[in-house]
């Protein structure tokens, strides 16, 4: 069984490489993202609540994301492992994921973060805005978004390194180079004493 945590800020790449990853090791990805939209269409109770918070443009909150992505964390495909992409995003919801996994007598392999600098992501998001049409990512709003993330998010980088779990991964470069970087973390992961 393998639980992963694959993490890192607005435009390195992350939903690419954990798609990739996780065909690897074998086991589904659990996106928030993902999970709000499974929900809003399902038209469940917790889709509802996300929905209006999701139409606002606003944060949804943790009780509401917890809810959401433990829910599907019970799942049966869940069970030789996952890779968590967007969760957790605050210390409150690692503090919520620590105690499922205790719960479920489960354990934290490894958290990988994804490493661009910042000047870097903020051209790659103002020119995937150019490709899709996204007039509202201005290199304002983009340069916001990562001082969210540094805010809330990159405290967890912290806090998984403290604990040893932490394996941190240069995104720059080529897609292949940065795959190839992700997979071979992978592979240490399922063959640990290859």
């Amino acid at each position: 069984m393998t639980i992963v945590i694959l993490t890192g800020p607005p435009g390195c790449g992350k939903g690419t490489q954990a798609e990739i990853m996780a065909g690897r090791l074998g086991v589904p990805v659990i996106s928030t993202g993902d999970t709000f939209r499974a929900q809003v269409a399902a038209g469940t109770e917790l889709g509802r609540r996300a929905q209006a918070y999701l139409d606002a443009g606003e944060y949804v909150p943790d009780e509401v994301t917890n809810a959401m992505v433990l829910d599907r964390l019970t799942a049966d495909d869940t069970r030789p492992g996952f890779l968590l992409d967007g969760y957790p995003r605050t210390l409150d919801q690692v503090a919520v994921l620590d105690e499922f996994l205790d719960a479920h007598h489960r354990h934290l392999d490894a958290v990988v973060a994804l490493e661009v600098p910042p000047d870097e992501l903020v051209q790659r998001l103002l020119h995937r805005a150019q490709l899709e049409h996204r007039s509202d990512d201005t290199e304002d709003v983009i340069r916001h978004r990562l001082e969210v993330y540094d805010q809330y998010t990159r405290p967890l980088i912290k806090e998984y390194a403290g604990r040893g779990r932490l394996i941190p991964v240069d995104g720059t470069g080529e897609l292949a180079e940065v795959s190839n970087r992700i997979l071979t973390v992978a592979d240490s992961l399922l063959y640990p004493h290859a």
